[in-house]
């Protein structure tokens, strides 16, 4: 299970975060530290019974595929093992949605992934961070700080994306899938 986002302070609470800070409070939350080991930072443990391995990409978002791709090789025995946490525009913000495989919607990150593993049939947590404003370039926008007055909606898709992955170790991905792709979106404030 791999979370995407940036490396570094610069990045730390942007948008395109989502997937690292998913997969930190699910890491704190289950108790799994998360060691440097080349370009991703893993740590193993027990979440819902089932043994799992948590980790973040220490490249860039357009070079995630590097740091997952050897984790990939030495653990998964197909694109079904993996989970990846990520940021999505095409959902509104705070929605969270599971997905099987399909295309990478101009996500650079997904890209990467699918350029080194050879596939794009890797399970997805997408999580909703809304389209920009007019006029704001989608690759600005995904890189600035969230602001104060959508933070809360921010952090609970955040949260929501953790429970969902908590929820596919317990019930399996297609029934979480159905279950959580059946939600109603929150109305915007």
């Amino acid at each position: 299970m791999f979370g995407l986002g940036n490396p570094g302070r610069r990045y730390a609470g942007t948008f395109h975060n989502a997937g690292f800070l998913a997969l930190d409070l699910l890491a704190v939350t289950c108790g799994i530290r998360l060691r440097s080991s080349g370009e991703a930072e893993v740590g193993v443990g027990t979440v819902e019974g089932v043994t799992v391995l948590l980790g973040k990409p220490r490249t860039y978002m357009n070079r995630s595929g590097r740091a997952v791709a050897p984790v990939y090789g030495r653990f998964a025995g197909s694109p079904e093992d993996l989970v990846v946490l990520h940021d999505d525009l095409d959902l509104g913000l705070g929605v969270v949605r599971l997905k099987r495989g399909g295309g990478m919607g101009g996500h650079n990150g997904l890209r990467s992934l699918e350029e080194e593993l050879g596939t794009r049939d890797f399970l997805r947590v997408r999580i909703g961070i809304g389209r920009p404003p007019g006029g704001v370039d989608p690759a600005d926008f995904v890189l600035r700080p969230v602001p104060e007055e959508v933070r809360e909606r921010f952090q609970g898709g955040i949260s929501s994306a953790a429970e969902a992955v908590a929820e596919i170790l317990r019930e399996g991905f297609d029934r979480t899938m159905t279950r959580w792709n059946g939600r109603r979106a929150a109305p915007p404030p």
